[in-house]
């Protein structure tokens, strides 16, 4: 069982289905400066064909983080 919690619990899923480790997906994040979180996801969804999920979860996580 997955004891992952939040937005963590995409995580597995993201990484076996885009190819990238969650930390390089947050470094392209960080990377984007001045991007709400929205945008964000339109940015994850437009340019790298996530899905809506798994791109909230990770810009979520990502600026829970604090950039």
């Amino acid at each position: 069982m997955n004891s992952l919690k939040g937005p963590a619990s995409y995580f597995p899923s993201i990484e076996a289905k885009y190819g990238r480790p969650i930390e390089e997906w947050k470094d392209l994040i960080r990377g984007q400066n001045g991007m709400k979180h929205m945008e964000l996801v339109k940015w994850l969804k437009e340019d790298h064909g996530m899905g809506h999920g798994h791109a909230n979860a990770l810009v979520a996580d990502t600026l829970r983080d604090g950039r």
